[in-house]
């Protein structure tokens, strides 16, 4: 029995030590959801409709009132400073510049006889011959007569001008954007005929929303995609923004300037879009509320999984305001790191992940674990 018992133990003996020579199964990798954090530096650009439109548009009109006899020019037409755009019928402005000449050239002879007359009289006076009063009366009637005449002369201006008026020229060098009148209509004065615009600048028009008007300021640079040209961005910068909202509409209106080689690239009234990189609390890095867990230490972190080992490490962070479904992330983590979206309880520091995505797709390619020396 005793030899039994010896031979038994041996064997249990032999056995352990069997057992003993192979270690632990290694521990399969966990899989694990990663997410990169939204926004951020990847944040998609906000898109606003516009139209392109000059710097300076001016509406042009007549000074007076008349009947429209003639049109130079239309829509679309390239014009020139100084260059005739439309003539009012001239005939009662021509009238009145003819009989204000006549009033002038009546008053200018009124003030050359009594120049005269005042001459004699200053003689006579010294010569004591007429009396000081007649004298100052002659005085009086040659300054009236002087009066008279410089009132007559501006009047003269005045017609002259009026008459110049019934000519429409182009104020500036520009492309004729619209006519709001044709030949034949009677118009009055200030009627907008044209709408000019310069040739000093291209803008972009584009309406804002009022929930993010604090946003935007002047100078900011932004993005200008024209609509028959997808894909081509053309640079520009805000120049103006509106002080107060459209009533109808609650937006405010925007201007983006076109610099000189983006502006001839464009034509008056083409649609486009403006792209503006995001800046507010949607710009922010954010995580999924499920990432967010705490370290051994008791401080708010996530897991970040390593490209190059798939090791899951804890990584402290600082967090805005809590959303609904997901967190800003004020700092800690990048735009590119893989964050553990789901399961960060049960991971622990260094333990092997194989990072999938929502579809349960690999995410990332293994890397080959380097052997120790």
């Amino acid at each position: 029995m005793r030899a039994l018992r010896l031979g038994l133990t041996g064997m249990v003996v032999a056995l352990l030590a069997a057992c003993g020579g192979h270690g632990e199964p290694a521990e399969a990798p966990r899989p694990a959801l990663v997410v990169h954090p939204g926004g951020g530096a990847q944040a998609a650009l906000s898109a606003y409709a516009g139209e392109i439109r000059a710097r300076q548009e001016s509406p042009l009109s007549f000074r007076i009132g008349g009947n429209l006899v003639r049109r130079e020019v239309s829509a679309g037409d390239t014009v020139r400073q100084g260059q005739l755009l439309a003539v009012l019928d001239p005939g009662d402005q021509a009238l009145q510049a003819q009989a204000a000449q006549a009033q002038l050239a009546a008053a200018e002879a009124d003030l050359t006889r009594a120049r005269g007359d005042l001459a004699r009289y200053s003689k006579l006076v010294d010569q004591q011959l007429i009396s000081r009063s007649a004298y100052d009366a002659q005085l009086a009637a040659f300054k009236a007569a002087e009066g008279q005449a410089q009132a007559a002369r501006a009047q003269a201006n005045v017609a002259r001008n009026q008459a110049a008026y019934t000519q429409l020229r182009a104020p500036r060098d520009g492309v004729i954007a619209s006519r709001q009148a044709e030949a034949g209509q009677v118009v009055g004065a200030g009627q907008t005929i044209y709408t000019l615009a310069a040739d000093s600048g291209r803008d972009v028009v584009i309406a804002l929303p009022e929930n993010r008007i604090r946003e935007f300021r002047l100078g900011r640079p932004v993005l200008v995609e024209l609509w028959n040209a997808p894909g081509e961005r053309l640079p520009g910068t805000i120049r103006e923004i509106s002080a107060a909202a459209d009533p109808q509409t609650r937006t405010f209106a925007a201007k983006v300037n076109l610099p000189g080689d983006a502006a001839k690239a464009v034509e008056l009234g083409q649609s486009a879009r403006v792209y503006v990189a995001d800046t507010g609390p949607q710009a922010e890095l954010r995580v999924p509320l499920s990432a967010v867990q705490r370290d051994a230490n008791g401080r708010t972190a996530v897991w970040v999984v390593d490209p190059r080992t798939h090791q899951a490490k804890s990584r402290s962070v600082t967090l805005g305001r809590y959303g609904d479904v997901d967190v800003p992330v004020l700092n800690g983590v990048a735009a590119s790191d893989w964050i553990v979206a789901a399961g960060g309880h049960l991971l622990r520091e260094g333990q092997a992940v194989a990072p999938v995505d929502g579809n349960n797709r690999p995410v990332m390619q293994a890397v080959a674990a380097t052997k120790p020396e």
